[in-house]
C-alpha cells in the first residue's frame, strides 16, 4: 500500500461550495481520509451548478474540488444526524466547516465543546468576513471589497473581477496551510482555543494584494488599474503580435537590454533615459509604444523564439483547453495534484458511501 504524507489523518468535511471543499481536497490529495457530509436529496450546493454535467449527473463545478472523498448524506436537523456528526468529529483529526455563525451550535454540534472533549481535534471554520460577521461569503462580493476589482481592468474601464473565484481559492489554500501548521504543532498540546482556526475570504483576499498593498502603504497613494501592464515594471504587459497576443515580462535592467535587442530595437538599449527601470517608468509611453509597433510586425512564434533565446520571460496567451494540454488533467478528477499528492478516488456521487460510513464510521476507508 502506498503511504502519503497525511495517510491515516481523518478529516470531516462539513463545508460546501468552493473554499472549504478545495481545502479538504488538498488534504485528501496528500493522503488524508476525507468524509464529506452533505444534505440529503440535494447535497453540496455546487452539485446543481451546471451545465456542464458528466454522465453520472455530477456538475463540472463539483468535480473540480471534491476528489479523494467519501460522501455521506446526513440530515443535521435531526437528533440522529447531529449525533452521528458528533461521533464522526470525536474520532476525527480535523473538521472543516463554513456554516453561518451559530448554525452548528443550534443544531447541537458545538465546535468549542468538541474541542474541549477531544484533545486531538483541530477545527477550521471558513467565513466570509470573520468570526464576528453574519455576512455570507460570496467571492464576487469579496473581490469587490478587497481592492481587487479596483485594480483589475483597463485604466479607463470599469472595475473588473478576476475570471476565477480566486478569493475562495486563496482562502481554501490558506486554510490548508493553517491546518497543516496546527497539525504539525499538535504534539505540543495546544489548548482548545488554539485548535479552532477561523479564516475569512476577506482577509485572505486583502493579504493577497501583496506588493500592491505595500505600494499603497509606502506611498500613501491609492492603487490604480493598469490593465495588462504593471505598476512597477516596464515593459511588463501584453503586446499584439501579427497573429495572436503575447506577454513580455521584463524584471531587470539586464533583461530589458536583452529584450529590446532581441526585438531589433537597439536604439532603446543605448538611450540613457531607459537604462534603469525607474527611467522606463518615467517614459512608459515611449518605451511601450516602440515595442508595441515592433511586435505587431511579426507572428508570435517569431518573437517568442527570439526572446526565449535571449533569456527574456515571455509567453503566448493560451485559451483554457490549450493550457490544459500542458498538464495531466481529467474530465472526472480535474488537474492532477503535484507530488506528493495523488488522485486516489474520483469525486463521489451524493451519499455514495453512506451505507459504509453509517455501518463502519472511519473504518469505511479500510472496510
Amino acid at each position: 500500500m502506498t503511504t502519503y504524507p497525511l495517510s491515516g489523518i481523518k478529516i470531516l468535511d462539513l463545508s460546501r461550495v468552493l473554499a472549504g471543499p478545495l481545502c479538504t481536497m488538498i488534504l485528501g490529495d496528500l493522503g488524508a481520509d476525507v468524509i464529506k457530509v452533505e444534505r440529503p436529496g440535494t447535497g453540496d450546493d455546487t452539485r446543481g451548478w451546471g451545465p456542464p454535467f458528466d454522465e453520472a449527473g455530477r456538475s463540472a463545478y463539483f468535480l473540480s474540488v471534491n476528489r479523494n472523498k467519501m460522501s455521506v448524506a446526513i440530515d443535521l436537523s435531526t437528533d440522529e444526524g447531529a449525533s452521528r456528526v458528533r461521533g464522526l468529529a470525536a474520532d476525527a483529526d480535523i473538521v472543516v466547516d463554513n456554516f453561518p455563525r451559530g448554525s452548528l451550535e443550534r443544531l447541537g454540534i458545538s465546535p468549542s465543546r468538541l474541542l474541549q472533549e477531544h484533545a486531538q481535534l483541530i477545527w477550521c471554520t471558513i467565513t466570509g468576513f470573520g468570526a464576528a460577521s453574519d455576512r455570507p461569503g460570496y467571492d464576487f462580493v469579496v473581490q469587490a471589497e478587497s481592492g481587487w476589482m479596483a485594480i483589475t481592468g483597463e485604466p479607463r474601464g470599469e472595475p473588473m473581477k478576476v475570471g476565477v473565484a480566486l478569493a475562495d481559492v486563496i482562502a481554501g489554500k490558506d486554510a490548508a496551510i493553517a491546518i497543516l501548521a496546527t497539525l504539525a504543532a499538535r504534539h505540543r498540546g495546544p489548548d482548545a482555543g488554539s485548535r479552532h482556526l477561523v479564516l475569512s475570504l476577506a482577509h485572505s483576499a486583502v493579504s493577497a494584494l501583496v506588493n500592491v498593498a505595500q505600494n499603497a502603504l509606502v506611498s500613501g497613494h491609492e492603487a490604480s488599474r493598469w490593465g495588462n501592464a504593471h505598476p512597477n515594471l516596464v515593459p511588463y504587459q501584453l503586446f499584439d503580435a501579427l497573429d495572436r497576443p503575447i506577454v513580455i515580462a521584463v524584471g531587470s535592467d539586464a533583461q530589458y537590454n536583452a529584450c529590446v535587442r532581441a526585438l531589433g530595437l537597439e536604439a532603446l538599449a543605448s538611450d540613457d533615459r531607459y537604462r534603469t527601470n525607474a527611467g522606463r517608468l518615467a517614459h512608459r509611453d515611449a518605451v511601450v509604444g516602440a515595442i508595441r509597433e515592433r511586435v505587431r510586425t511579426q507572428a508570435a512564434e517569431v518573437w517568442l523564439s527570439a526572446l526565449d533565446a535571449a533569456g527574456v520571460p515571455c509567453g503566448v496567451v493560451k485559451p483554457v483547453l490549450e493550457a490544459l494540454r500542458t498538464v495531466e488533467a481529467s474530465p472526472l478528477t480535474g488537474v492532477a495534484p503535484m507530488t506528493p499528492g495523488a488522485v486516489r478516488r474520483p469525486p463521489p456521487l451524493l451519499d455514495e458511501h453512506g451505507a459504509l460510513v453509517r455501518a463502519h464510521g472511519w473504518a469505511a476507508f479500510t472496510a
